[in-house]
């Protein structure tokens, strides 16, 4: 069933407020899970993976301690790697979202120096002075 028109004025402004209030974690709710994976680097994590594996393992049966710690060494990183491949942004995925903002959005003002609760405190003494805007 579509929407109203009044419900997706209402919806529009929740999407700005949210854009406006944590501009990080909309942009997060906007991509999806496999336009975010970077199938190379996957596919270069796990290949790294098995080769360290294996180095591993050849240092386990020549039993030579050095061989075996490169070989685990080469393991987690791969695995560091495949990981990292879900969670890698495209290149072009930034500009794409960067020109999304809302230009009646308001500028954050929270500065990265500023601890988790006092950007909470902030943001409720926000929404409390202009009930309407939220």
């Amino acid at each position: 069933m579509p929407l109203s028109d009044h419900e997706q004025r209402l919806l529009e402004q929740m999407e700005r407020a949210l854009y406006a209030e944590d501009p990080k974690f909309a942009d997060s709710l906007r991509k999806t899970r496999g336009a975010s994976m970077d199938r190379k680097r996957l596919v270069l994590g796990l290949g790294g993976a098995v080769a360290g594996l294996a180095i591993l393992l050849a240092g386990v049966a020549t039993s030579l301690p050095l061989v075996g710690v490169l070989g685990f060494l080469a393991t987690v990183a791969g695995a560091f790697i495949a990981y990292n491949a879900f969670t890698a942004k495209s290149e072009n995925s930034g500009a794409a979202t960067e020109g999304s903002a809302s230009p009646t959005a308001a500028p954050r003002k929270a500065s990265s120096s500023d601890g988790f609760m006092d950007r909470l405190e902030d943001r409720w003494r926000r929404r409390r002075e202009n009930p309407d805007q939220f």
